[in-house]
């Protein structure tokens, strides 16, 4: 699943992976997201009329056109099995397709130390943009746009952490995404080109844990900053855990060891390396 994502780099950078010619759409000067949740106001892309395209803005969790009252079952994920044929998402899937630009999310595993939610922050190598396959939907009674992020099955290496993640569409399928005038039945091949195995991941605090404190966004530069950090190696390598500028308390190396060795032995199976900073 996808429940929280960031969208910290300038709009400059992220604006580059679309064809934007409007120039409010160009010059957006967004503020840096680290904690966007269900429910926020996002910025998404669409097909323009020109064949180029535009930036729409709406509510992070589907109201379909036909509803006449919000929905009080979560709609901000979409699960590709099944959005054909869900009366709230096939509607959407057939013609109103959309990318939600992102440059991380947060996916949590259970510490096997105190059985709290550890978060973990994940992104591209050098921490690039990149687009969530996505539905959206205008509701004219409401008077609501909206939309919702695709998942999928997890992928190495998402998979150590969940057993789901994120539609991330691979540039090159963008347009074919996008134009409403691609049949229906090929749509499942255009979300088959992801580039989730690309994916790296960091240990981050819990504070991201909480949308909210004090009913005030809990948004800010210092919940993504890393503690874990988890990148892909090839498949004949093996993991390794080593510290780097400090060491920690004896309790707390204890501690991240295990953590360490619990993931690696599932992660040795992949190929992957786990480094503990």
């Amino acid at each position: 699943m996808c429940g929280r994502y960031t969208r910290y780099l300038p709009w400059s950078e992220i604006h580059r992976l679309y064809r934007l010619t409007a120039p409010a759409d160009v010059g957006r000067n967004d503020a840096p997201r680290y904690n966007i949740a269900p429910t926020d106001e996002v910025p998404f892309i669409t097909s323009a009329d020109d064949g180029n395209h535009k930036v729409r803005s709406g509510r992070w969790w589907l109201v379909p056109f036909w509803a006449k009252e919000m929905p009080k079952a979560p709609m901000f994920n979409a699960r590709i099995e099944t959005v054909d044929t869900t009366p709230a998402f096939r509607d959407a899937f057939k013609s109103k397709r959309c990318l939600v630009p992102a440059d991380g999310f947060y996916e949590w595993t259970i510490s096997p130390a105190d059985r709290g939610k550890d978060p973990w922050h994940i992104f591209m190598p050098g921490h690039a943009p990149f687009s969530f396959a996505g539905l959206w939907a205008y509701n004219n009674a409401l008077d609501i746009t909206s939309c919702t992020i695709i998942t999928e099955p997890a992928g190495e290496p998402m998979r150590q952490l969940h057993d789901r993640q994120p539609q991330i569409l691979d540039p090159a399928y963008y347009d074919a995404w996008l134009n409403a005038e691609t049949p229906a039945s090929d749509l499942k091949d255009v979300l088959s080109h992801d580039i989730d195995g690309q994916l790296q991941f960091n240990r981050v605090g819990r504070e991201v844990n909480s949308a909210a404190i004090n009913k005030q966004p809990n948004d800010h530069s210092g919940l993504v900053g890393p503690s874990i950090r988890y990148e892909r190696r090839n498949q004949t390598s093996t993991p390794r855990i080593r510290y780097a500028g400090w060491r920690p308390a004896p309790r707390l190396r204890a501690r991240w060891l295990q953590q360490g060795r619990r993931l690696g032995l599932r992660q040795a199976e992949a190929g992957a390396a786990l480094v503990l900073l």
